[in-house]
């Protein structure tokens, strides 16, 4: 095996005294994990923080060896970790990465959604701009791995306007009408993920955080994976907390 490719690091754990496995996601080649000799030390770990950029070269000798992996930075977004929301965003939306994804299985849009919602964390004026970007990082990554969503048209009358809740057993969309009798054992739909806004306040987000979370927990975070999920109750805490 020989990987070469630019790669977002997902997560990093600590190996014996100094080295480091490391899980991060391709463009051609999905989520590889590596060993990266002296991963802990000084210099490589500013290198091998979630959300950086680097160019990664994987090498195995064979199929069922865990790779050894080499990193060069190519762009940091380190400083974006001393600032506590856009830290716990990373923070999550790397960690659902490094644990929803099979090895090496490509998901070349994940990979563009991914380094979009980075790239949104770190130059957007306002962070509800990217805030909405990670809620449809999590929708997509629900499609990706075939447990998507149906909102193009209300589930009981076929209406494709109106829509305003989904149903937590079908993950269908249900109009305003349709589902207000039952509105207190259906999920709220924001606008901004069915109409194709680019902007949305935070009850909206919320919203959306919840609706994704629910299905996330159900469907792919439900087994030893379901650590992840703390960094995502760390982010919708630090939202809360700005809404005020």
């Amino acid at each position: 095996m020989l990987v070469r490719s630019p790669a977002i690091i997902c997560s990093v754990r600590g190996h014996g005294e100094h080295g480091a496995i490391v899980r991060a996601l391709t463009p051609d080649h999905g989520s590889l994990a590596g060993y990266v000799r002296g991963g802990r030390s000084r210099r490589l770990r500013p290198v091998l923080m979630a959300g950086n950029i680097v160019a990664a070269e994987f090498r195995a000798r064979t199929d069922d060896q865990l790779p050894s992996l080499t990193a060069e930075l190519t762009h940091s977004r380190a400083g974006l970790l001393a600032e506590p929301l856009p830290a716990a965003a990373i923070d999550w939306l790397c960690a659902l990465t490094a644990s929803a994804l099979p090895e090496a299985q490509p998901f070349p849009r994940l990979y563009a959604a991914l380094d979009g919602v980075l790239a949104a964390i770190e130059h957007a004026p306002a962070a509800s701009g990217w805030a909405s970007a990670a809620v449809r990082y999590e929708l997509l990554l629900l499609t990706e791995l075939g447990f998507g969503l149906d909102l193009s048209a209300c589930a009981v009358t076929g209406a494709r306007e109106n829509l305003a809740f989904v149903s937590p057993k079908s993950g269908a969309a249900v109009s305003r009408d349709a589902g207000q009798p039952y509105a207190v054992k259906l999920l709220a739909l924001p606008a901004f993920l069915n109409e194709g806004r680019a902007d949305s306040g935070w009850d909206a987000i919320l919203d959306g955080l919840r609706l994704t979370g629910f299905f996330l927990a159900r469907d792919i975070l439900n087994d030893r994976r379901a650590d992840a999920l703390a960094a995502r109750d760390r982010l919708i805490d630090r939202i809360t907390r700005l809404r005020g």
